[in-house]
């Protein structure tokens, strides 16, 4: 997966939240919303901690490394945690992913795939608001007692259908019958999500080519992806 996200209050994206127990009603401007999240941006997770979800921001880069005034995405790349790294022991992914998943929130997403040498961009926008499944770590600043959270998106191998337009892998896309589990700090036996690291296609996506990420003016026809059906 590539690292930009399509994110936006929109009425679905909306929806999703208030399903997981986010009103936005209750906290305007609460959700970081952008055309153009790329990886390092500060972005919005949906956590769950002693028993009380809350949106919550966090640098999407799971491995930060302390500053003189906090902290910074470490050299090591880690927008993406690769789903048969997450029971490698001494992995970043290994304890987050038994103790502290979260759910990313979004409206769409973007891939990139080299062709003839060249980048081609395409954008995905879900036919329903995507629920991502994702990891988060917390970093303690000892000077100042402040907690910064990081995260990561679950990749899993490539899937069929978005093979043309990134080769590489897919994003872990979760079922709604699925969000409690996930979120869930106590649901630490991990074997239950052994079919959710499988690629698949959990919704329609409606895809385009684009010019560029920060532009992302569209310079190809409209077509859609349509979901694995059971």
């Amino acid at each position: 997966m590539c690292g930009r996200l399509n994110v936006t209050d929109n009425p679905l994206v909306i929806a999703l939240l208030e399903g997981l127990g986010m009103p936005l009603s209750l906290r305007p401007g609460a959700l970081r919303t952008g055309r153009f999240i790329r990886a390092t941006n500060t972005i919005s997770i949906v956590l769950e901690h002693q028993g009380q979800r809350r949106l919550q921001d966090a640098v999407w880069w799971l491995l930060l490394e302390p500053t003189a005034t906090g902290f910074k995405p470490s050299q090591y790349t880690s927008f993406n945690t690769r789903s048969d790294k997450l029971h490698t022991k001494g992995s970043a992914g290994y304890i987050p992913f038994r103790q502290q998943r979260c759910i990313v929130p979004a409206a769409g997403f973007g891939e990139t795939e080299l062709i003839d040498g060249k980048s081609v961009y395409h954008d995905f926008i879900g036919e329903q608001a995507i629920a991502f499944g994702g990891l988060y770590r917390t970093w303690l600043n000892k000077d100042t007692g402040e907690l910064t959270y990081s995260c990561s998106i679950i990749t899993l191998p490539p899937h069929p259908k978005l093979l043309p337009y990134h080769s590489k892998a897919m994003p872990l896309i979760l079922p709604p019958e699925q969000f409690d589990l996930w979120l869930s700090p106590q649901q630490q036996d991990v074997s239950v999500f052994a079919p959710l690291l499988q690629p698949v296609l959990r919704q329609n996506l409606h895809g385009f080519q684009i010019d560029k990420p920060s532009s992302y003016r569209q310079v190809g026809r409209e077509f859609q992806l349509v979901a694995d059906v059971g």
